[in-house]
């Protein structure tokens, strides 16, 4: 049986209709080099995904989260790797100042700017999911080993992949 890994995954929101994204420039031998993704990271020993959430938030941008939604759980099934489950929010409160990230690069983004970057193609399939506030959901991403986007299952139903369309 293969092993099973937790981790999160947070979008920030700000009042300007922008997301925190994090430019991932800075770390050596990094599956997410040079994507732009959100904040986050693996879980500690016995944290939720909310405490994870706070932490990660915390540890990568300095800002200590006070409103968040937790909103989809994403399985990622990549092909030579073990399943990860990413727990996906967003948040809309925090306080504190940003700070700098040992990841990458932070920069607010305009959330119909997001997907002219280079992100993972089934991330734009959950951007489209929360810019129409999507109840909860259930998302399941195979990649290949090249990274190539192979399935998209959204609650139990296959999606139809038909390369870039753009997000939100």
């Amino acid at each position: 049986m293969r092993d099973m890994h937790n981790s999160t995954l947070i979008y920030l929101e700000n009042d300007r209709g922008e997301y925190l994204m994090l430019h991932r420039v800075k770390k050596k031998n990094d599956i997410n080099h040079d994507k732009w993704i959100g904040v986050g990271g693996g879980f500690e020993h016995g944290e939720s995904p909310e405490e994870c959430a706070v932490r990660e938030t915390r540890e990568e941008t300095g800002l200590t989260l006070t409103d968040y939604r937790y909103r989809a759980i994403v399985t990622f099934d990549c092909e030579g790797q073990e399943t990860l489950y990413m727990h996906l929010f967003t948040a809309t409160g925090w306080t504190g100042e940003l700070g700098e990230c040992s990841e990458g690069n932070l920069e607010w983004v305009p959330k119909e700017k997001v997907c002219d970057l280079p992100i993972w193609e089934g991330d734009e399939i959950f951007f489209r999911l929360l810019e129409a506030e999507r109840p909860f959901f259930s998302l399941k991403l195979s990649y290949d080993a090249r990274d190539v986007l192979l399935r998209a299952v959204l609650d139990g139903e296959e999606l139809a992949l038909g390369g870039r369309r753009g997000c939100p």
